[in-house]
């Protein structure tokens, strides 16, 4: 059963399916989600540094 859907898998997505637009569609599809992984992750590191500097300002300022 498992031999079965590795060879499935290798007809499926060959040279030939990568050249038709659906195949096309799938690896503009792939590449997006790469994108916004990598772009998310960026994202989520820099709020961090920002918060760790308004921890240090607010710790300045004194109340009346």
């Amino acid at each position: 059963m498992v031999n079965n859907t590795i060879r499935e898998l290798q007809t499926m997505y060959n040279r030939s399916f990568f050249q038709t637009k659906l195949g096309q569609a799938a690896t503009a599809s792939i590449l997006a989600m790469v994108a916004f992984v990598a772009m998310s992750g960026q994202m989520q590191m820099a709020p961090s540094f920002g918060s760790a500097h308004a921890a240090t300002i607010n710790c300045d300022v004194e109340l009346a």
